[in-house]
């Protein structure tokens, strides 16, 4: 089984992040920011991971800390579960319409973190969870994640929808590059 229970406590945040790949697309969040909470179930949902997420954090100074924190949790819950990474896809792609946004991610899981992300967003918030903090969870998870993430948005008027199709379409992505399609560690140099 390809499961991992990360638990992180600092003085801003505690976390408790448990992941399994080979789940069945539950998500049990709460983090204290609602519409990040919706985010991330949506995550579980689209990617078939199994996902319990919990941090107590500081939101009363703001959402950044803990989900930022909540993005270095997943990202090593997601490295841990993985593994060696052998047989796994290693990329993973997906386009996403929702409504009038359409959201491209496509990843490799590399062991090389980079983070690139083209999206335009026009207003500070959605709910409680700043529009900047997308950039922030994306860039923790792929760093301690080991991912090579780009995610592009060419168009869409409402930031609801450019979030939500940039975290299904994560999930999907993942989803992809998870699947076990052998035995072999997909790398021409013995190493990922």
């Amino acid at each position: 089984m390809r499961a991992a229970v990360i638990e992180r406590t600092t003085k801003e945040t505690s976390i408790k992040c448990m992941l399994n790949i080979d789940g069945t697309g539950r998500g049990t969040i709460d983090t204290g920011i609602g519409f990040f909470n919706h985010m991330m179930e949506l995550f579980a949902f689209h990617s078939g991971f199994e996902l319990t997420l919990t941090c107590k954090g500081d939101v009363d100074v703001d959402d950044h800390h803990s989900i930022e924190d909540c993005g270095i949790a997943l990202g090593q819950a997601l490295h841990a579960a993985l593994g060696d990474k052998r047989g796994i896809a290693r990329y993973g792609f997906m386009s996403l319409p929702m409504d009038e946004t359409l959201a491209n991610v496509s990843l490799d899981i590399s062991g090389r973190p980079c983070l690139v992300l083209n999206c335009q967003f026009h207003r500070e918030k959605v709910g409680e969870m700043a529009t900047e903090m997308v950039e922030e969870f994306l860039r923790a998870l792929c760093v301690h994640g080991g991912l090579t993430l780009h995610v592009n948005v060419p168009y869409g008027k409402n930031d609801h929808h450019q979030i939500e199709a940039i975290f299904k379409g994560l999930g999907r992505a993942l989803k992809a590059a998870v699947k076990i399609e052998g035995d072999a560690l997909p790398s021409t140099k013995g190493m990922l």
